[in-house]
C-alpha cells in the first residue's frame, strides 16, 4: 500500500485574523506539523492543498458581484486570492514537511483537493496513479467544506480514505456534524485521533 497524507487549506485566511477564519485553525495547523514531525515514515507522501483564486475574478461564482454580499452558502468573501498574504500557509504549518503543493479554486470554486493541480500543471488523479497512492488520511480546514468534499471525492476515486477530526476545523458545529455524517456515509473512515 502506497499512503499519503492530504493537508486541505491550512492557510492564512482560513485561520483566526483571516478573511474567512475557522475557529482553531490556528492551532491545526501546529497539530499538524507536530503529528507528521512525531511520524516521519508514516506517509509515502504529504500533499498540500491551497485555495488559489484568481485575482479580479469572481472564481466561477464563488465570490459575490461587486456590492453584493456574499450568502455563506455558494458565495463567499474574497479569501485566499493568489498572491497574497491569506492564501499562503499559516506560518504554524511548516511548509518543509510538505512534499507536493496543489493549488485549486483557479476560477473555480474549487472545494476539493481533487479540482487542483500541481505547480507544474497535473491534475491530482493523474499524480496519484502515477506515484501508485491507494490511501489517504485528510486532515486540514474546513472540516465541512474542503475536507468533506476532498475526502468524499478520494473515495470516488477508488482510495481508501481516513479523515482524523482532532486535525481539523470546521466551521460551525451543527455543519461539521452534518459532514462528518455525509462522510461516514460515502465510505470514509471517521476518527477522532490518529
Amino acid at each position: 500500500m502506497v499512503s499519503a497524507l492530504f493537508i486541505i487549506d491550512v492557510q492564512n485566511d482560513f485561520c483566526e485574523g483571516g478573511a474567512l477564519a475557522c475557529q482553531g485553525g490556528a492551532a491545526v495547523a501546529s497539530k499538524i506539523t507536530s503529528f507528521v514531525n512525531e511520524n516521519p515514515n508514516r506517509y509515502d507522501f504529504v500533499i498540500a492543498s491551497r485555495d488559489w483564486h484568481t485575482p479580479g475574478d469572481l472564481n466561477g461564482g464563488h465570490f459575490p458581484p461587486g456590492g453584493e454580499e456574499p450568502d455563506f452558502v455558494t458565495t463567499w468573501p474574497l479569501h485566499c486570492i493568489a498572491g497574497e498574504p491569506g492564501a499562503e500557509y499559516h506560518p504554524n504549518l511548516d511548509a518543509s514537511i510538505i512534499d507536493i503543493h496543489i493549488k485549486k479554486g483557479q476560477g473555480a470554486h474549487g472545494y476539493s483537493i481533487f479540482e487542483g493541480i500541481t505547480d507544474r500543471g497535473e491534475k491530482l488523479t493523474d499524480l496519484l496513479e502515477r506515484l501508485e497512492v491507494d490511501e489517504v488520511d485528510v486532515v486540514g480546514i474546513a472540516t465541512d467544506y474542503c475536507v468533506r468534499a476532498s475526502s468524499i471525492d478520494a473515495v470516488t476515486n477508488g482510495l481508501a480514505v481516513r479523515v482524523i477530526t482532532s486535525l481539523t476545523a470546521g466551521v460551525a458545529p451543527e455543519s461539521t456534524e452534518a459532514a462528518i455524517d455525509d462522510m461516514a456515509d460515502a465510505g470514509v473512515e471517521v476518527l477522532a485521533t490518529p
